[in-house]
């Protein structure tokens, strides 16, 4: 009879045991949003962060992850925001990206192309990799203008000066800018495609905000009088030079 016990009570305390917590760990469950970042390279990110968390149940670990992996310039994020809410036992992981601005071609002296990279909204040059992502996503829509900077200005400040220019250019003026052309004396030239026409824009070495203002205005009125300006000098902004091109 205690024999028989026995073996009525074994099976309960080992089902028991195997289906405890120690034996069968629930996984975290989480929330993701990948903001404007590449959402299939980033996804990646964020299921390797995840295991990191099942494995250390600490944010820090997450976080010092990040940090150490470099992770935050390997998958191209300007920020992120990571949390854990307790009551729904969810692992909730913010992710964004930077926005490109421009294609840039770094020249060396002479002219020669030194490398290829991408400036972002940041003030970054990233690698052209970024863009290729995007666009697999359809994240970029249209042709990003290109950007002729010296290798000698790199670090300069004037890469952030360009940036702060762009990220203030309203969209309908940067769909008509070709090129931007940066040489080594710091002055800047836009090159804009009007009515499939060239038309360069000498803007020198400074106030580069108040001249793109009046470069707006005057290619705004030149086409309202059916006109295509070739030739806009901006160099002095109290005197502008303007050579006309023919008819549109």
């Amino acid at each position: 009879m205690k024999l028989l016990f026995a073996c009525l009570i074994f099976p309960f305390l080992l089902s028991a045991k195997i289906s405890s917590p120690k034996y069968f760990e629930q996984k975290t469950h989480y929330k993701t949003d990948f903001g404007q970042c590449p959402s299939k390279v980033v996804g990646k990110l964020a299921l390797d962060l995840v295991k990191v968390f099942d494995n250390s149940k600490s944010l820090f670990s997450v976080k010092k992850a990040i940090i150490d992996e470099k992770l935050e310039e390997k998958y191209f994020l300007s920020s992120y925001q990571i949390g854990y809410d307790p009551l729904l036992k969810t692992l909730n992981l913010n992710f964004n990206c930077p926005k490109p601005l421009m294609k840039v071609q770094i020249y060396k002296e002479g002219g020669e192309e030194y490398y290829t990279a991408i400036l972002v909204d940041s003030g970054e040059l990233y690698d052209p990799t970024y863009e290729v992502l995007l666009r697999a996503e359809n994240k970029i829509k249209g042709t990003l203008p290109h950007m002729a900077f010296p290798a000698s200005l790199l670090d300069s400040g004037e890469e952030k000066k360009l940036t702060s220019l762009f990220n203030v250019i309203g969209e309908e003026f940067t769909r008509n800018i070709s090129e931007v052309i940066l040489n080594e004396d710091k002055e800047l030239t836009i090159i804009l495609s009007l009515g499939r026409k060239p038309s360069s824009a000498f803007l020198g070495h400074d106030q580069w905000s108040e001249k793109v203002d009046k470069l707006d205005s005057v290619i705004k009125f030149m086409q309202k009088k059916k006109t295509i300006p070739a030739v806009i000098n901006l160099t002095n902004l109290k005197k502008v030079v303007v050579k006309f091109s023919d008819t549109i």
